[in-house]
C-alpha cells in the first residue's frame, strides 16, 4: 500500500495546477486581506451595448470585487449559475444594504443602479455571466479562474 504521501503527491500532480494566494502574508483577515485582492472588475448592463471587456483571469484563492452597474435603459439580468458556484461570496451590496448570501443565480435590473460582489475565486475553469436570452458575444463575458 502507498504511503499517504505519495498518494497526496500523484493526486497533486494529475490536478490542475495549485496556485498560491496573491500574498504570502494573509494575517488576521485570512484570504480577505488587503494584499489578496485582485484588480477591481466592472461591468455594465445597457440596452445593446457589451457587457464588459472580458474575458478576465483570476486566481484560484484571490479576493475580488465585481461592481455591476445597469443604466437603466431596459430591464436586464445577468445569469452565471457556473460562475456563481466556482467562488465564495463574501457579500452583495445594494444600496448600501449588505447580503451574505448561500448561493445566487442570477439578478435582474428593473431600474438603473449599481450592485457590488465580493468574493474569492475557488474552482479553476472557463465561466460566463451573461444576459439570459441573449446570443450576442457581447452580451457575455468569459473568467478564467487558475
Amino acid at each position: 500500500m502507498r504511503s499517504p504521501s505519495i498518494l497526496l503527491a500523484a493526486l497533486l500532480a494529475a490536478g490542475p495546477a495549485w496556485t498560491a494566494p496573491l500574498c504570502t502574508e494573509l494575517g488576521f483577515a485570512g484570504l480577505l486581506a488587503k494584499c489578496n485582492r485582485g484588480e477591481p472588475i466592472e461591468l455594465t448592463l445597457a440596452s445593446g451595448q457589451p457587457l464588459g471587456e472580458g474575458p478576465y483571469a483570476l486566481q484560484s484563492g484571490a479576493y475580488y470585487e465585481l461592481q455591476i452597474t445597469a443604466d437603466g435603459s431596459a430591464e436586464l439580468a445577468l445569469a452565471g449559475p457556473g460562475f456563481f458556484r466556482a467562488i465564495w461570496m463574501n457579500e452583495i451590496v445594494i444600496n448600501d444594504i449588505e447580503v451574505r448570501p448561500m448561493a445566487v443565480d442570477s439578478l435582474e435590473f428593473d431600474a438603473a443602479g449599481t450592485v457590488t460582489f465580493s468574493f474569492v475565486a475557488i474552482k479553476p475553469g472557463n465561466y460566463d455571466l451573461f444576459i439570459p436570452g441573449s446570443t450576442g458575444d457581447t452580451q457575455r463575458v468569459t473568467f478564467s479562474i487558475q
